[in-house]
């Protein structure tokens, strides 16, 4: 065998083993954040008794009920905290995305003065802490009389420094010719946003609803500050309530099961749409020539 074959048959034996413990490693940590979530399943479909009657908690259960599911949705309205998210979560992200395209188009294509200074203060917005944009958002909203309504919890939201700029840098990767070519045959700049940029830009336009409908499904923080009425509560704030009243404290099964029901939504859309969000963050982070 030659020196080189030796060296050969070594880099192949050191890449099987690098692969080798970099799987081991991997599947070690899906365990660990997965485990979490079988958790959550198993305890929703164990009965009320049997739970109650480990002193041991059991990996697994011979006696599977959904009699947890039908406790979650009658017991407390998370019907109701339902469809609040889901107002909510469309309006917040159709006001958004409006908001979102016409921004980074802006800061992307038109020129105008000022507009360099104007951004990099727009970007400084991100080093504020959030918890000063609360107070000022609460104090706001409280002012305007909008605690308890939809309107109070959508305004807040309707932005974000982050999507805009993720978006700008995408749009900045589409050739400027087209958008040349695009005025010289008169087309206006509405008209080119969305018969050219907004097709060509699709994935990271996609991301962006994706990332921003499951920020506005887990939201805590603002639902929980701005609404005291339960005719307002959203599934977060749904779950906290059921947790306060003593209902879900008293039975864990049929808290779990809720938060199956609500967590069961956002696992599916990731699975579904994961790669699109992968392929829109990395087209957004790298600008081209």
């Amino acid at each position: 065998m030659t020196t080189f074959e030796q060296i050969e048959k070594k880099e192949r034996a050191r890449t099987k083993t690098l692969r080798t413990v970099t799987y081991i490693l991997l599947t070690l940590w899906a365990f660990i954040v997965l485990f979490p979530f079988y958790w959550m399943l198993l305890t929703s479909v164990k009965s009320y008794s049997a739970y109650n009657s480990e002193y041991v908690p059991k990996l697994y259960t011979l006696a599977p009920t959904l009699q947890n599911y039908r406790d979650a949705f009658t017991a407390v309205p998370l019907a109701k905290y339902f469809t609040n998210t889901l107002i909510f979560t469309l309006s917040t992200t159709a006001i958004m995305l409006v908001v979102t395209v016409l921004a980074a188009y802006a800061f992307a294509r038109l020129k105008f003065k000022g507009k360099d200074l104007l951004f990099t203060l727009f970007l400084a917005l991100m080093m504020i802490p959030n918890e000063l944009v609360i107070i000022t958002n609460f104090v706001t909203i409280t002012d305007w009389n909008m605690r308890n309504t939809f309107l109070g919890l959508i305004l807040p939201s309707v932005t974000s420094v982050f999507y805009i700029y993720l978006l700008k840098e995408n749009f900045e990767q589409v050739p400027d010719e087209l958008y040349r070519a695009a005025k010289i045959d008169g087309t206006s700049d509405l008209k080119y946003l969305t018969k050219v940029m907004l097709p060509i830009c699709q994935p990271t336009i996609v991301t962006i609803i994706i990332l921003k409908v499951i920020e506005c499904w887990n939201a805590y923080v603002w639902p929980r500050l701005i609404t005291d009425d339960a005719a307002y509560f959203l599934v977060s704030n749904g779950i906290q309530e059921i947790r306060e009243n003593g209902f879900g404290r008293e039975n864990i099964p049929a808290m779990m099961a809720a938060v199956v029901v609500i967590s069961v939504p956002l696992i599916i859309l990731f699975l579904i749409f994961h790669k699109k969000i992968m392929a829109g963050v990395s087209r957004g982070g790298t600008k081209g020539s």
